[in-house]
């Protein structure tokens, strides 16, 4: 397989758009909790190239069955053939080079429910949610041939429309995750990233946000575990993402008080003294700022959408 690599070629300083789905403007928390499409359906309408963006709450799951393209995964470029498989976690930027030849599959999903099942069913699956990932898979690999077949049963239930068709599809694309799991572990040669140093430096940056958010951090804490300067860091982060570290820092810990809120019984108090926070009002402003609701409010409105879904 090749490995061969290049940096996005704009290193300026840019906003990245935020969709729901490619081309649409995310909806506040993104209320869709699955959705299922054939890569065909879209890309033609962006002459096959769909530019950096992210997805605030979603994780997208992209097989590509024929054909040939590239990724784009945080400011690194990825070249595809067919098979390859592509994931692409919940923030981060991304974007997609395609062959009008191209065929394949994407899942898109709400990545909080999904941690919540990999929690409690699989644990090691958290990694799967949160790591980006792109292999150039081998034809006949041992676990290539199990991926289509499980696109198929998350299509059904899209279209179907049924009784129960969250809770079928989420479990459907926790399978495929178990998929995607065991094909690392056999391919783990192949896996993004491998050589670029900014790439290296935005996935030490964000694990060791998920190492130590729940000990408040700032910015020149997390410069200097990279051997860098705060304001080095900041700089890549813009560079690269359009954010500013902090703007990454924060939005990790709501993105965890968002999940403990909705799939857990903790007490706001609870969860805003696990997260670090000095009080439970301190950390209502914080959520009230980032989230434009209270903690309180958010808990009450997810939890009747999770009911009536």
């Amino acid at each position: 397989m090749s490995r061969s690599q290049s940096r996005a070629s704009s290193s300026r300083t840019r906003r990245i758009p935020n969709y729901a789905m490619y081309g649409d403007n995310a909806p506040a928390g993104g209320s869709n909790m699955f959705n299922f499409e054939w890569i065909p359906e879209r890309s033609p309408l962006y002459g096959w190239e769909i530019d950096p963006h992210e997805h605030q709450s979603l994780i997208q799951i992209l097989y590509m069955t024929e054909g040939q393209g590239h990724a784009l995964l945080d400011d690194v470029r990825w070249p595809l053939r067919a098979p390859a498989l592509v994931v692409v976690p919940a923030g981060r930027v991304h974007g997609f080079g395609f062959n009008p030849q191209v065929n394949g599959v994407v899942v898109t999903a709400a990545q909080k429910p999904l941690e919540a099942m990999a929690q409690i069913v699989m644990p090691e699956l958290l990694q799967v949610l949160r790591r980006p990932l792109a292999i150039n898979l081998p034809e006949q690999g041992r676990y290539t041939a199990g991926l289509m077949p499980v696109y198929q049963g998350i299509e059904r239930e899209w279209r179907l429309g049924a009784s129960g068709q969250v809770a079928a599809g989420l479990s459907l694309i926790t399978a495929l995750l178990v998929q995607v799991a065991r094909l690392q572990e056999t391919q783990a040669c192949a896996v993004w990233p491998v050589h670029s140093r900014k790439a290296r430096q935005l996935e030490k940056f964000r694990n060791l946000i998920d190492e130590n958010m729940r000990r408040r951090w700032g910015v020149a804490q997390y410069a200097a575990q990279l051997g860098i300067s705060a304001g080095q860091l900041s700089r890549l982060t813009r560079e690269s993402l359009g954010k500013s570290s902090m703007e990454l820092i924060n939005e990790r810990v709501l993105v965890e008080a968002q999940r403990e809120l909705i799939y857990t019984n903790a007490s706001i108090k609870q969860i805003a003294s696990g997260l670090g926070f000095e009080d439970e009002c301190y950390f209502g402003r914080f959520f009230r700022k980032h989230a434009g609701v209270s903690p309180h409010a958010y808990r009450v409105q997810q939890l009747e959408r999770l009911s009536r879904a």
